[in-house]
């Protein structure tokens, strides 16, 4: 973490009014802070100059008062300062999810998916924590210690010269360990980053590991990875704890000098008890929000780091969507060519120098894990952008297929399609949300869907998804091709749709693809053998090399690198 960090707080909308509201709360805390110390020193003073306690309950009601004020005030801030965090968060995950989906593919590939990940969840939260936490203590740093300090000049100016004084101590202590703290913390996110990108991208390897016979072999790795983060975390705790007993122990010794002062002077007469009382009892709360300021830093200090990749990423280049270009047009008779098209990340070739043509029809892409076939996807998602080759529609030169008319264009159904918790209508209307009731009813007639429907209390308006029906894998399935259906969009993109489905909704999910998709662009990535002799053009992929190309007829017929792919998956079995 060698960037710069973000101080302060961020300017996100509705900031300046959060923390003018806060402002004001602050102040009338202030005010009662010091009506507190007040009253409570009259009455002990009046006590103990033993006045009747009759004369002295107007001084405990007002203490009261005082104490109640500041006790609301104070839950007041909270919640303010909580509601903010929480809007904060929701757009920082909504700006981060705008990123993922309409700007080039490449920044999440650098980063990780992992990070991606950690950044939505559990950076957000940080932050969320960070903002609500600072939020609040900045402000009081700023206004009670000063409103405490002015009032005490005014009763004596010597004790108030002492109350400054011993500040810088604490705060030089407090950037000294804040130093240390921030360095421990830097390596512990840095680690836990790494732990997050391993352990996904471990996940995305498992069968493959496993047919290696590699997967004990690497449950090593995944363990001296996670012990790296256990002792990144144990040296930022110990830290934190020392940093803490530090603040503490500075700043009851600042408060003991106020006091020894004080009490020499009291002694002395050069003071009486009722200023000298009151005083004593500020000077704890004039410390407390500097101490609480210290504390707080390390407890958001993670808040800080992801604040600060947060913002980079958002603000941070990238290939944006571009607007709407007329020229960009699938229909019928269109023709997409590739010309050396590569793909380089982090020095990797994902895709080398790959030619060819597609036309409207079943285009099938196959491989092994890891040959390049979603990477193509990604390609003509527009979520890629080629380091090197040229792109052609039409028979017009493409700068970049991250535009709004060519994206509006694409539907896309995943090995595992995400249900929305929302009724299985809306679920379909997607990509069209405006589409009337009577076309979802005939798109689920279309699907084979209309059985289950029959069966739902309320019919297609039925809530699915978390907390309500669950729906099986072909359902799911049966979902994602109504909503690409819906839409009516001529180029599908399907990847490993049917990998995860028993043999026979696996069928039956493939007899709708071929049936219902006639006359559009599909392209489906998979290693399924029994879908090869179905597609009209198959590209065969190898460690980012385009190996051959052709009908299934031809490239058996050459008994090439496609010959050996299929007799590889008929000894797995698929």
């Amino acid at each position: 973490m060698n960037e710069k960090r973000q101080k302060g707080l961020p300017n996100y909308p509705g900031s300046f009014l959060t923390h003018s509201l806060l402002t004001i709360l602050i102040i009338g805390e202030a005010v009662a802070i010091i009506a507190q110390a007040f009253f409570l020193a009259r009455a002990i003073t009046f006590l103990f100059q033993r006045m009747p306690i009759g004369d002295v309950v107007t001084d405990i009601g007002f203490f009261f008062a005082a104490f109640i004020i500041r006790y609301v005030l104070t839950h007041i801030e909270v919640a303010i300062a909580e509601r903010y965090a929480i809007n904060t968060a929701r757009m920082l995950r909504g700006k981060l999810l705008h990123r993922y989906f309409h700007q080039n593919l490449s920044f999440v590939q650098q980063l990780g998916t992992g990070h991606l990940v950690t950044l939505l969840m559990e950076g957000v939260d940080h932050v969320k924590k960070y903002v609500e936490i600072i939020g609040i203590r900045m402000i009081k740093t700023a206004i009670i210690p000063i409103a405490i300090v002015i009032y005490v000049y005014f009763y004596d100016p010597i004790s108030s010269i002492i109350l400054v004084v011993t500040v810088p101590i604490v705060v030089v202590f407090m950037i000294l360990l804040g130093m240390a703290a921030e360095k421990m913390a830097d390596k512990q996110y840095a680690t836990y980053t790494r732990l997050s990108n391993h352990f996904i991208d471990s996940l995305k390897g498992l069968e493959t590991l496993t047919y290696l016979g590699k997967s004990r072999q690497h449950a090593k790795k995944i363990g001296r990875v996670s012990s790296d983060y256990r002792k990144a975390t144990m040296k930022t705790l110990r830290v934190a704890f020392l940093s803490s007993f530090a603040l503490d122990f500075f700043t009851s010794l600042s408060i003991a000098f106020v006091a020894v002062g004080l009490g020499l002077r009291l002694i002395d007469g050069e003071i009486t008890l009722l200023p000298a009382l009151t005083i004593l009892i500020l000077a704890p709360e004039y410390f407390s929000p500097i101490k609480q300021v210290g504390k707080d830093y390390h407890a958001t200090l993670d808040g800080q780091i992801a604040m600060t990749e947060i913002n980079t990423l958002i603000e941070g280049g990238g290939s944006k969507v571009t607007t709407a270009n007329s020229s960009l047009q699938w229909d019928a008779a269109s023709t997409l060519a590739f010309y050396d098209i590569t793909i380089k990340m982090k020095e990797k070739l994902l895709l080398n120098n790959l030619s060819f043509q597609m036309k409207t029809g079943m285009i099938g892409i196959v491989g092994a894990s890891g040959a390049g076939k979603s990477t193509l996807l990604h390609i003509l998602a527009g979520r890629l952008q080629p380091s090197e080759g040229d792109m052609f529609l039409n028979g017009k030169k493409v700068e970049s297929l991250n535009d709004e008319s060519w994206l509006s264009q694409i539907a896309y159904i995943p090995q595992q399609p995400y249900i929305f918790p929302l009724s299985l209508a809306d679920n379909i209307r997607f990509y069209r949300p405006k589409a009337s009731d009577e076309q979802v009813q005939q798109i689920i007639q279309k699907i084979g869907l209309e059985d289950f429907v029959a069966t739902l209390p309320n019919g297609m308006e039925e809530k699915i998804g978390e907390g309500g029906r669950a729906l099986s894998g072909g359902q799911e399935q049966r979902v994602a091709l109504a909503r690409a259906l819906l839409s009516e969009k001529p180029i599908i993109l399907l990847d490993e749709p049917s990998s995860h489905l028993d043999i026979e909704t696996e069928y039956e999910i493939k007899q709708l693809i071929l049936h219902l998709f006639k006359g559009r662009l599909v392209v489906l990535a998979t290693h399924r053998l029994h879908w090869m002799m179905q597609m009209d053009h198959i590209f065969m992929l190898e460690q980012g090399h385009l190996m051959e190309q052709g009908t299934h007829e031809e490239l058996v017929a050459k008994r090439g690198k496609y010959e050996q792919f299929i007799q590889w998956r008929r000894e797995e079995g698929k």
